[in-house]
């Protein structure tokens, strides 16, 4: 996973969003990591295995 300091990424905006749309960015504030930035695609990969259980249950709660 590529890293990078909050300030670079504030002032390399363009290449941060190049560089996530490859790979998760590590973003540092202080030495310490604070957030990451990743594609749309990996969101909506995580975020649809993350609701897909609770998805299925609501659905059979219904019947």
């Amino acid at each position: 996973m590529k890293s990078m300091s909050a300030a670079e990424a504030k002032n390399g905006f363009g290449q941060l969003i190049d560089i996530a749309r490859q790979e998760p960015v590590k973003i540092e504030k202080h030495g310490r990591a604070v957030v990451v930035v990743i594609s749309i695609e990996d969101y909506e990969r995580l975020t649809a295995a993350k609701a897909s259980p609770q998805e299925s249950i609501e659905e059979h709660q219904g019947e």
